[in-house]
């Protein structure tokens, strides 16, 4: 997919303030400091469209992009650990949950997961509600250009053998750098893909 065009459409504080489920629609969300801000840039090759930080937890909205005029990005607010108090984290915990239930549009969701670490906690547990409740969804894993190759493929397979303790099958995964721009142009077709599908099978989210 080339991308032709990506503009900031609107940051909204609860789901029903969202713009028009009328497009395809594919958010990502991962564990505060993640790296989200940065391959979403690199895969829009954009420096500058969602806004990066070295402070976790600076995304406490939801940021809808639209992309060549044909689907919406989503940068959700991450979940997790965020220099904030309990009570605003429960309440990005809420606003995160009836997106992600409610957004009638919303395709796929992209789950993204530190690829530097072992498998954690909070993750495991994310990725299983997104099972219990049905939810469409990719594993991402960032950050790959921080490790040496063979580390990196270790620890994803170290993450997938985790979730096969509980899960039949895998979703898609995909393994990505922001900064050398790897795996940014395999999720790009896939959502290409899905976007072909949808249309050639009159999914129509304006109806």
């Amino acid at each position: 997919m080339v991308i032709k065009t990506a503009e900031f459409v609107k940051s909204s504080g609860k789901w029903q303030d969202c713009p028009e489920p009328n497009l395809p629609e594919y958010a990502f969300i991962g564990r505060s400091n993640v790296g989200k801000s940065s391959l979403i840039n690199a895969m829009m090759n954009h420096k500058d469209l969602a806004k990066t930080s070295q402070t976790p937890g600076k995304t406490q909205l939801i940021n809808h992009f639209l992309v060549n005029e044909s689907w919406y990005l989503t940068d959700l607010p991450g979940y997790g650990y965020a220099r904030v108090s309990k009570s605003l984290r429960k309440d990005f915990e809420k606003l995160i949950t009836n997106y992600i239930l409610n957004r009638k549009n919303l395709v796929n969701l992209f789950v993204l997961v530190d690829s530097r670490h072992t498998p954690q906690k909070i993750d495991l547990e994310f990725i299983e509600w997104c099972g219990e409740n049905g939810i469409p969804f990719s594993i991402v894993f960032t950050k790959a250009d921080k490790l040496k190759p063979n580390a990196a493929i270790s620890n994803v397979e170290n993450y997938q053998a985790e979730l096969l303790k509980t899960w039949e099958d895998l979703p898609e995964t995909y393994v990505t750098s922001a900064e050398k721009k790897v795996g940014t142009d395999e999720i790009l077709n896939f959502i290409s893909k899905t976007n072909k599908f949808l249309e050639e099978n009159h999914v129509n989210f304006k109806g």
